[in-house]
């Protein structure tokens, strides 16, 4: 109970919570701008990806963990759509952090990337230190995440964590978040929100 109030209250989707909804999605919010500062993480390849990799691209963030048995599978579906979208702009790069980095080791994180026919070119999949990631993910991606510290909980169950995709430009300045898995309750919310999302992408893509 003290799990799902405490999701309600972060804006977290837990897994096997409900996903969240966009409240405005028919006016374009207005452009964030938090810059994403300085990170040095390792890559399923095992090579150490840093913020100065990811500068000069545009690219998505995203954050799950590898035996979510609720909306993280969902969201890495969304993201996958977008790397078809964008099979043919190689500046567009998407990022996936765990956010279970003690059990998602690199063998975990490219059996899950595989499966999911992630180009390892244009999509990285990060880990490393839990409260290193999970800082990050909190006060430089401003994503709630928490873990379920509850006694019997299920296995997939482990974390709360935001389901958003991330937009980050050039510069590694956040721009832009969207709802990364729809609810089956407003389905054409979710898609007038990531085709937004792709025009931004396309938009800050001009951008030098």
């Amino acid at each position: 109970m003290r799990l799902t109030v405490l999701l309600i209250a972060l804006g977290l989707t837990g897994c096997g919570a409900t996903p969240e909804i966009s409240k405005n999605s028919e006016s374009a919010p207005p452009d964030l701008d938090y810059p994403v500062g300085s990170f040095s993480l390792t890559e399923r390849s095992g090579h150490t990806i840093t913020d100065k990799d990811l500068h000069g691209h545009v690219w998505i963030a995203s954050f799950i963990f590898t035996r979510c048995n609720g909306p993280c599978p969902q969201v890495t579906s969304s993201v996958a759509r977008l790397q078809a979208e964008f099979k043919d702009s190689p500046d567009v790069k998407f990022v996936t952090f765990t956010v279970d980095p003690k059990r998602d080791d690199l063998s975990a994180l490219r059996e899950y990337a595989n499966n999911r026919k992630a180009d390892p070119t244009r999509w990285l999949f990060l880990t490393g230190d839990e409260a290193t990631i999970h800082t990050l993910m909190r006060e430089k991606f401003k994503q709630p995440v928490e873990r379920n510290t509850q006694p019997g909980i299920a296995s997939g169950e482990e974390f709360g964590h935001s389901s958003r995709l991330v937009l980050v430009d050039r510069k590694n300045v956040i721009r832009a978040t969207c709802g990364g898995l729809p609810d089956e309750r407003f389905p054409e919310r979710f898609e007038a929100d990531l085709a937004h999302f792709q025009e931004r992408i396309r938009e800050l893509l001009q951008e030098r």
